[in-house]
């Protein structure tokens, strides 16, 4: 079967659209004058071709998270790969989401494998992701690995909404405090200071650089702007080159503050994709090559990769990735215990959560510090120039005295 985009007229008269699964054009305008829609245009979904154009967006997050806890389900109840998209897809009313199962399910029909055939959305379906459903099928425990994944998904998810939520404050303040002060410099000093100039009178310093600012900021603002536009766009192209990647997320580990940051996120992801995965039967070998998959940092990722060899050799888990000085050692404490217990994956879970509550804590006390400091900072800022002004007016009025 193929995926098949239409739009029709409903018993209203009302344009609808949507996806419809059948083996002909004609065989689906045949189901939608079963359901009482009159088609106007049938057109076969190219999702493969229209998943790789810049412009389009893949599965939004939430959705990606219901489709794959839905998935997990019916995949449990028993219903075959082609059932179970099928389900989705009559199921979801988002026309992106239906659009690109409407494709993986073409591509599972094809003879591809559920990864292979996500491979193809890639903006749609992260490599973590994929990397876990890969996992699920190599083990047979796909609807579980589904289940465990759904879980993440959302746990990153509310994660995500809540830092975003508590960076959404310190960023308007920053954004208008910057706009008060660019129209100050551009619009408000100027017209100022041109008082003080006509008098002829020795400006403070303060005032003098504060005029030089001013002037400067007039008239090269559209290269200012024009250089940091260039500047973001060089440092994305450099980025995709595989050596300077590397030395920035080197560089990232290193930075006060930041490094722990990275560092916990990336932990927890590793730690919480190898319990999903040890929880599904998956080898371990093969659960650690998926975990490397999923890092975000290419320092971390060699590290798990030279761990991946170790334990190739002979070495327990614990002591591989203790050798790699990339993580934290409460992880490698509580792998070791796990280890030795035969409770690996609980073991793996506790340090996914222990280093989720530690990023949590740690985003907390960042973003608590970050208000006072951005308020001194924005304050020192609008002093310097209320002095700038103010000073020559002192030093008129001293003089008339």
């Amino acid at each position: 079967m193929e995926a098949f985009r239409y739009e029709a007229l409903d018993a209203a008269g009302r344009t609808v659209s949507g996806v419809v699964q059948a083996d002909t054009p004609r065989q689906a305008r045949t189901q939608l004058r079963a359901q009482g829609l009159h088609p106007s245009a049938v057109d076969a979904v190219r999702a493969r071709e229209r998943a790789r154009q810049p412009w389009v967006r893949g599965i939004s997050s939430n959705e990606l998270s219901l489709v794959t806890r839905q998935m997990a389900t019916l995949l449990a109840s028993g219903l075959t790969m082609e059932q179970t998209l099928g389900a989705l897809i009559e199921e979801t009313s988002t026309p992106m989401t239906r659009e690109v199962l409407g494709g993986v399910k073409s591509e599972i029909t094809a003879g591809l494998s559920l990864a292979g055939a996500l491979g193809a959305y890639d903006k749609s379906f992260p490599d973590f992701y994929r990397a876990l459903v890969h996992g699920g099928e190599e083990s047979g425990a796909l609807p579980t690995v589904l289940q465990h994944l759904a879980d993440y998904l959302d746990a990153r998810q509310a994660l995500k909404q809540k830092t975003s939520l508590a960076l959404l404050y310190p960023i308007l303040v920053t954004v208008v405090a910057i706009s008060i002060v660019a129209g100050l410099l551009v619009f408000v000093v100027p017209q100022i200071v041109q008082v003080f100039q006509q008098s002829r009178q020795s400006l403070p310093m303060l005032t003098r650089g504060l005029i030089g600012l001013s002037g400067f900021l007039q008239a090269a603002w559209p290269y200012l702007a024009v250089a940091v536009i260039g500047g973001v766009a060089a440092a994305r192209l450099a980025l995709r080159r595989a050596a300077p990647r590397r030395s920035w997320h080197a560089l990232l580990l290193r930075t006060p503050w930041l490094g722990p940051l990275v560092r916990g996120v990336n932990t927890s992801r590793f730690a919480s994709t190898l319990a999903i995965l040890v929880g599904g039967g998956v080898p371990l070998l093969s659960a650690l090559n998926s975990g490397a998959r999923v890092m975000t940092n290419m320092v971390m990722r060699e590290a798990i990769e030279g761990a991946v060899e170790r334990v190739r050799e002979g070495q327990s888990l614990a002591r591989a990735l203790a050798a790699t000085r990339a993580f934290p050692p409460l992880m490698i404490h509580l792998v070791a215990s796990g280890e030795l217990s035969g409770r690996l994956e609980q073991m793996l879970q506790r340090a996914a959560q222990l280093e989720t509550q530690a990023l949590e804590r740690r985003l907390a006390v960042f973003l608590t510090l970050l208000e006072p400091v951005m308020i001194l900072v924005m304050g020192g800022i609008v002093l310097l120039i209320v002095l700038a002004i103010l000073l020559p007016i002192i030093e008129i009025n001293q003089l008339v005295r």
